[in-house]
């Protein structure tokens, strides 16, 4: 090992511990939708540009497949963004 490199160390958390107070309260929005969510969209933007084979539907799947997101979740946000065409510039939706 180089002398400049340190020793990585990894520390096991334990899972935090609800409390009495936090399992009275209930969410009263929604959930923030995955950080991911607008990679996808950028993975799916770059292959449609770079791959002229295949629909936008079947690309957007591999992409989602290869992030391990759920395609369920993700096209309930898509559709709350407009719909994969209009998010894409593709048109109307």
């Amino acid at each position: 090992m180089n002398r400049r490199q340190r020793a990585k160390t990894v520390i096991e958390l334990e899972p935090r511990r609800a409390t009495s107070t936090e399992t009275a309260r209930t969410p009263t929005k929604a959930l923030e939708p995955d950080p991911l969510y607008g990679v996808a969209l950028l993975k799916t933007a770059l292959e449609l540009k770079r791959r002229k084979d295949g629909t936008p539907e079947e690309i957007l799947r591999g992409v989602l497949a290869r992030m391990r997101l759920s395609e369920d979740e993700f096209r309930a946000w898509l559709s709350q963004q407009g719909g994969l065409a209009k998010v894409l510039g593709g048109g109307k939706p």
